[in-house]
């Protein structure tokens, strides 16, 4: 993981605000979250956290189906990630091997909050398989630009220490 300076934080904190846009359309109870994916400076996938279909008929989080499952699946919503993928292989399949996914979230008034370490197996490795070169979260220290295979064991480490 490589924290970003200069003209590449610039940038990336411009992906980053634009990800926290799209976070402001997340349906989750839980928590607001965007992501974007940039290839050749442009966007070709955006995706927000909600029930499936954003249907609240979908959403299955009110009733305590969650008991004795693991904490990345304690949730009904489809990750923003996910959909920012599912929009990219829908819109431009050919453009995202090298790609960047730029993941943000928000509180409650809009406002972006920091990341924590990288942690959802599933989002990495979706991200691994679809092609996406790099995943960038903003931690404390500054916006982390992960190549994607790091990103993927990071979250498998994270989880076998919590």
């Amino acid at each position: 993981m490589e924290i970003l300076a200069g003209l590449g934080e610039q940038e990336a904190a411009s992906w980053m605000k634009e990800a926290a846009e799209v976070a402001k359309s997340a349906r989750c109870h839980r928590a607001k979250c965007g992501s974007v994916i940039v290839s050749n400076g442009k966007i070709i996938g955006r995706g927000y956290n909600a029930p499936p279909l954003d249907q609240e008929s979908h959403r299955m989080c009110e009733a305590d189906r969650s008991a004795g499952k693991e904490k990345y699946d304690r949730t009904c919503c489809v990750h923003a990630e996910w959909r920012a993928i599912m929009d990219a292989l829908r819109r431009n399949p050919d453009r995202l091997a090298g790609s960047k996914l730029y993941f943000m979230r928000i509180d409650e008034a809009g406002q972006m909050k920091k990341s924590g370490q990288p942690y959802c197996t599933v989002c990495s490795r979706l991200a691994l398989d679809a092609g996406i070169g790099s995943f960038l979260l903003w931690h404390e220290e500054g916006i982390g630009e992960y190549p994607t295979d790091e990103y993927n064991r990071l979250s498998y480490e994270y989880r076998e220490s919590n």
